[in-house]
């Protein structure tokens, strides 16, 4: 019994751990949301989540809780996001909007915004490596690098051709139908299914996406005029972003041998 609750204890503490960026920045949208469209000596609320992102991201390196390697991955995540976000907020889509000002933005989207996916690579990166996590019966890269493009991809060019989603979701399916990931805790060692990880990951998302969006943070357009829950649909996108940014942190990051099996690099 006590060697379960010490296993229980130590898989929240590091998970708490490599979700702390996306934790703080959550607690900060909380907190800012009395700021409203107000400006505070130059700035808006943006803005200053702008800095204390950059603040959270300073610390890390500097405290040695994320490596360079690692910020590099989500420095490159960060920019795919933004090159997404800025087509789908542009008028003629209207995805979503920022309802709020910002001095620091790119045409429609903040620059704070990159952050909040930043934050999916970090959790990412600082789990593999926390949890020291392998992964066994892990496909080719060039098959996940593949999905991953098109999926990318597919968030834009279905406005212009037929939306490729389920056929995603089916292949995403049927090559990581046999991976594995593999962690320790209390020198027990536990294996699971990569899939289901994936989606519950994606739920957790969807949940964080909900408090996002009732305070204001951005806004889908059902919920200008009143906040409601996002849609259950949300789901399948955050999936295939998570997908995204798990193969840019698997390739960066680790390596894989010929048989499938991926380990970090050390």
């Amino acid at each position: 019994m006590i060697s379960i609750l010490k296993s229980c204890f130590e898989f929240s503490y590091k998970a708490a751990s490599a979700a702390l960026f996306g934790i703080l920045l959550l607690i900060a949208f909380a907190l800012t949301a009395s700021m409203g469209s107000q400006e505070y000596f130059g700035f808006f609320r943006y803005d200053y989540l702008l800095f204390y992102a950059l603040l959270i991201q300073a610390c890390l390196l500097y405290l040695k809780l994320e490596s360079w390697a690692e910020a590099k991955v989500i420095a490159l995540f960060h920019i795919l996001a933004m090159g997404m976000e800025i087509f789908l907020t542009h008028p003629q889509i209207a995805s979503w909007q920022y309802p709020q000002p910002a001095v620091f933005k790119i045409l429609t989207v903040p620059l704070f915004a990159g952050f909040m996916y930043s934050a999916v690579g970090s959790f990412f990166a600082r789990s593999l490596r926390l949890y020291q996590v392998s992964f066994i019966a892990l496909p080719r890269f060039s098959n996940m690098l593949a999905l991953a493009v098109l999926s990318y991809l597919n968030f834009m060019t279905k406005f212009f051709v037929p939306d490729i989603r389920l056929l995603l979701f089916v292949w995403s399916g049927v090559i990581f139908w046999k991976t594995k990931l593999r962690f320790q805790l209390q020198h027990h060692q536990i294996q699971l299914p990569m899939l289901p990880v994936l989606l519950l990951l994606a739920f957790i998302i969807w949940i964080a996406e909900n408090i996002s969006t009732f305070y204001k943070i951005w806004l889908y357009p059902s919920q200008v005029d009143a906040w409601h829950i996002v849609g259950w649909g949300k789901l399948g996108s955050w999936y295939l972003l998570l997908l995204l940014s798990l193969v840019l942190v698997l390739k960066i990051l680790g390596n894989r041998d010929e048989k499938g099996v991926w380990k970090l690099k050390k």
